[in-house]
Order: C-alpha cells, then sequence, then structure tokens
C-alpha cells in the first residue's frame, strides 16, 4: 500500500476550495489516511485567516502527522550539506518535508516539484 505526504501547498490548496484537490485527497484515502509533516503544519498555520481557524483544524487534525525525529532530521541536514555543495539551497521545511518521505518511503504531493531535486524522493504528479 502506498502511503502519501501532503505538502502544505496541497493542504493550503485543499483549504480554500480547489475541487481538484478534495477529489484526489478523497480518492488516495482509499489507500490511507493521508498524512503531513508536523513542519507543514506550522507553515499552514501561520497563514490561517480570521474565521479559517475551525475548518483549517478540522482537517489537519484527519491527518496523520509524522514529527520530526532524530531520522528525520539527521537526513534533512544530509540534504541540505549535500545540494548545498552543488550550489543549490534547500529551506529547511522542504529538506524536513523531503527527508520525511525517503525516512518512511511515502509519496509526495506538491505542486512544488523544482523544491525537491532529489531524484530518489517520489513525487504524485500534479
Amino acid at each position: 500500500m502506498t502511503k502519501f505526504l501532503i505538502d502544505s501547498d496541497v493542504i493550503i490548496w485543499h483549504l480554500r476550495g480547489r475541487r481538484e484537490i478534495a477529489e484526489l485527497l478523497k480518492n488516495l484515502q482509499k489507500a490511507g489516511v493521508p498524512a503531513c509533516s508536523s513542519l507543514s503544519i506550522v507553515e499552514v498555520q501561520q497563514g490561517v485567516k480570521p474565521g479559517e481557524e475551525k475548518k483549517t483544524d478540522a482537517f489537519l487534525n484527519s491527518l496523520t502527522v509524522y514529527p520530526v525525529d532524530r531520522k528525520i532530521a539527521t537526513e534533512a541536514g544530509r540534504c541540505i550539506r549535500g545540494y548545498k555543495k552543488r550550489g543549490i539551497v534547500l529551506g529547511i521545511p522542504d529538506a524536513v518535508i523531503a527527508a520525511t518521505c525517503l525516512v518512511y518511503n511515502l509519496v509526495l504531493l506538491t505542486y512544488n516539484q523544482t523544491h525537491y531535486p532529489m531524484p530518489e524522493l517520489k513525487l504524485y504528479p500534479l
């Protein structure tokens, strides 16, 4: 069974009512409960507007959340360091999200595929 990690941008588009994302997430639920990184919760929560709190919290509470543990932190640091040597700057949230997928063998759902240059990372085509 393939498991999916939802990037912050996809969560935001879902909460803003993008129908194709709602349909996609509904279909992916057949493979299990969708998940996100704890960093995605930070990224989503920082942009919540007044009146959006209940809907946002309800959706985020429906997801499995992968915390940033030692394995993920170590892998994210390695990714950042390795790509820095190549002249590519990875943001910490993106590196942590990618590391979460790599450590737990998850497929990443994101519209920001250019943020994730790791060839070993499985990306869902959006």
